[in-house]
């Protein structure tokens, strides 16, 4: 899952940047309004983390300007702004959840693993299907409830295609999912990735559509 950070406070920013990325998730950190919008223009993301208090444009002007061009990303604001009529100006901007930073990093995760599955669609805390299990809140994954181990990019490539069984996601559309910007990405990446989880679970896991890209069969 790929996460967009926007934070201008160094300190904060690099606390969180780690948090992120030591869940897995594939993360892009800007500091100001205006790169957050054009962030958001040119990349599809499964969450954002808005601060509101930003340099050069303003947080809930990014806000707007996103649900204006119709753009359902999850956003959860976490910011210093405290007052109720922050929070319920960010909520009536289009927010999806509010946090007053100085907030508690087990509950931001969990709020970021809850607005990701309500946006798929899903109520269930892990995901489940054909024998598979994966479970975002403890990183654990089981075949027919036997443990298996996935690395983080395995996870990463498996997780958006079983969220949604029989969605075909190109290998760019993977990609996104599994890198942020600074990464450095062979052409063969998600193919690698692919192959491990195949090993892992079985090679009907996860097909390949030619010329199209990659799912997981309903059935």
């Amino acid at each position: 899952m790929r996460l967009l950070l926007v934070e201008d406070d160094t300190m904060i920013g690099e606390t969180v940047l780690q948090l992120l990325r030591g869940e897995h998730y594939a993360v892009d950190w800007v500091r100001d309004g205006r790169i957050a919008d054009e962030a958001l223009r040119s990349a599809k993301y499964d969450l954002v983390l808005l601060d509101l208090g930003l340099p050069k444009r303003d947080g809930l002007e990014v806000l707007r300007a996103l649900r204006a061009r119709r753009d359902t990303t999850p956003v959860m604001v976490a910011t210093a702004r405290d007052a109720v009529g922050d929070r319920v100006a960010g909520l009536d901007a289009g927010a999806d959840d509010y946090v007053v930073k100085p907030y508690d990093t087990d509950e931001l995760l969990a709020r970021i693993r809850a607005l990701i599955r309500r946006s798929a669609g899903r109520a269930e805390p892990a995901f489940e299907h054909k024998g598979v299990s994966l479970n975002p809140a403890t990183r654990e994954a089981s075949l027919n409830g036997q443990p298996v181990s996935l690395s983080a990019r395995e996870w990463a490539v498996l997780e958006p295609l079983l969220a949604r069984p029989g969605v075909v996601l190109s290998r760019a559309q993977l990609e996104e999912k599994l890198f942020s910007w600074k990464d450095d990405v062979s052409s063969n990446a998600v193919e690698v990735y692919i192959h491990g989880v195949r090993k892992k679970l079985g090679n009907d896991i996860i097909q390949t559509v030619r010329g199209l890209g990659y799912l997981v069969p309903k059935q």
